[in-house]
């Protein structure tokens, strides 16, 4: 089956190729039955004498043998630029390890087209964790994995492909599915299990010891504090709109630079609820950032910040699982971000992620516990002289009309194309602020979401108005101060390919 599947993937009459193997006797076997069809093939291994797997490299290099079938070696210190197929013969649940294997088979040269990666292990026993081989190629939680399967892995870099035959599609989903406790009484069951020896587990710890996301915690509008209640952990007091305000705290997942997850953690240590009027107006806006996510549902639109703060701190037991979770948010940011220089006064920072309501917020655009409701992907936003432009990058789903459907996307990672709505015209008003922004001192600030479910947009700081074709759209791009990082110019790209 390996040889079949070899032949009707790869140019045996020119591969080189590695096979990571479970055990010395699998590679001797594999080296064995691949001689026997007819592709040179030989077997190294950890106590294989340096010139033998020296010259097995240089007879690989040379094309005298197609493929080395190896046990513990070559996963990483081995410069093999030449590897164009890799076979996955043997289990690892360790996305390290995989991604060492992996890499073998990624040094470009002159000659190589593509690698071609065949895994073929995965059902050698029902628990194998795909989840973590999958995230380890394409990042995200396990519920972005399993539509990414689903879906045919539709946002891969340019040039890069993957494929699963039904039959394996429908495995991997399976697994995904059913691998972990993805029913709210299995994952209640699963805290009760861990709490058998009279610890009370922290979040950070449930997480760790389960195998769950986040997500999964806050899936189907459930909270941490949720989970230890149907448990029988013991939780601090409620308060009078502790419903609402658990089910509120998942819209804080999104959270993923430092300045809301150490500042989020730290208003939330403290005792007592801040006073407003004693904070400087950064820290105003930072708080303000997260209260009016989280009272949106139970403040009323006459409400100040200072009742809304007022109210949430009458709920300590929320305020101990934000403060947990921010630390979790904290330990996983994975871009570099820097502030918005133009706005000091804004806690926003440069390829992080914000909902409509905390951008309103950060902006110092609402006066009351309550943000206003922001529909449109455009926003005069007089007070703190700027335009702010939200737009989906992916428009193939989410109720976009055909009027709407505006063609917006990285033209490269400092030039955005953007269009404006439908009907804007050069010369009108909106039209000539945009084109005149810098000379009248405005900033033009961009955000950008994969799809409309997202719910957090992607801020890619201020931008230059650098032309424009037509109108009513108009067409325009946009130059960034700041170029994207190239995962999201990949993902960018991905999106309206």
């Amino acid at each position: 089956m390996v040889v079949k599947q070899v032949a009707d993937h790869s140019d045996i009459g020119s591969m080189r190729g590695l096979g990571f193997c479970v055990s010395i006797k699998h590679a001797q076997f594999m080296a064995h039955h691949f001689n026997a069809n007819g592709i040179p093939a030989v077997a190294v291994w950890g106590d294989s004498p340096w010139d033998e797997r020296d010259a097995a490299l240089r007879d690989l290099a040379a094309g005298r043998v197609r493929i080395l079938f190896s046990v513990d070696l070559f996963n990483e210190g081995v410069d093999v630029p030449n590897i164009d197929t890799i076979l996955m013969l043997r289990p690892t649940e360790s996305p390290t390890l995989f991604l060492q294997q992996l890499g073998r088979g990624l040094r470009k040269t002159g000659t190589k087209g593509a690698c071609t990666v065949l895994d073929f292990v995965g059902t050698h026993r029902t628990e194998f964790r795909f989840d973590r081989r999958y995230r380890a190629l394409l990042g995200g939680s396990r519920r972005d994995v399993e539509r990414a399967v689903a879906d045919g892995f539709p946002f891969l870099p340019a040039g890069c492909s993957m494929q699963l035959d039904r039959r394996s599609s429908e495995i991997v989903l399976r697994s995904l599915r059913e691998a972990l406790p993805s029913r709210w009484p299995a994952k209640v069951d699963e805290l009760r299990s861990l709490r058998r020896g009279g610890d009370d587990l922290t979040l950070a710890r449930f997480l760790d010891e389960s195998g769950l996301d986040l997500t999964d915690v806050y899936e189907g509008n459930h909270s941490w504090s949720d989970l230890l209640s149907a448990a029988g952990a013991p939780c601090l007091p409620e308060g009078p709109h502790e419903r609402s305000l658990r089910r509120a705290v998942g819209r804080l997942l999104h959270v993923d630079d430092r300045i809301r997850t150490s500042g989020y953690g730290r208003l939330t240590a403290r005792g007592q609820a801040p006073q407003v009027a004693n904070l400087v107006e950064a820290d105003r806006r930072l708080l303000h950032m997260m209260i009016a996510g989280l009272s949106d549902q139970v403040v009323s639109k006459t409400s100040s910040l200072q009742d809304a703060v007022d109210l949430v701190w009458e709920h300590p037991q929320v305020l101990a699982e934000i403060s947990e979770m921010s630390a979790i948010l904290g330990a996983g940011i994975d871009h570099v971000q820097t502030p918005l220089a133009s706005h000091p006064d804004a806690p926003l920072q440069i390829h992080a992620r914000y909902s409509r309501i905390e951008i309103l917020t950060a902006l110092g655009l609402v006066d009351r516990a309550k943000a206003f409701a922001w529909q449109s992907g455009v926003l005069d936003a007089g007070t703190a002289n700027a335009d702010l432009l939200a737009f989906t990058l992916d428009k193939s789903s989410g109720g976009f009309s055909p009027t709407t459907r505006y063609r917006d996307y990285a033209i490269s990672r400092s030039l955005i194309h953007w269009e404006s709505q439908s009907t804007t015209r050069a010369d009108g008003p909106t039209g000539r602020r945009y084109r005149g922004h810098e000379r009248d001192g405005r900033s033009i600030l961009l955000f950008a979401r994969l799809r409309s479910d997202d719910r957090a947009f992607w801020f890619l700081g201020p931008a230059t108005y650098r032309g424009h074709v037509g109108e009513r759209p108009m067409a325009i791009t946009w130059e960034l101060h700041t170029p994207l990082p190239g995962d999201l110019y990949q993902a960018f790209g991905a999106a309206v390919a």
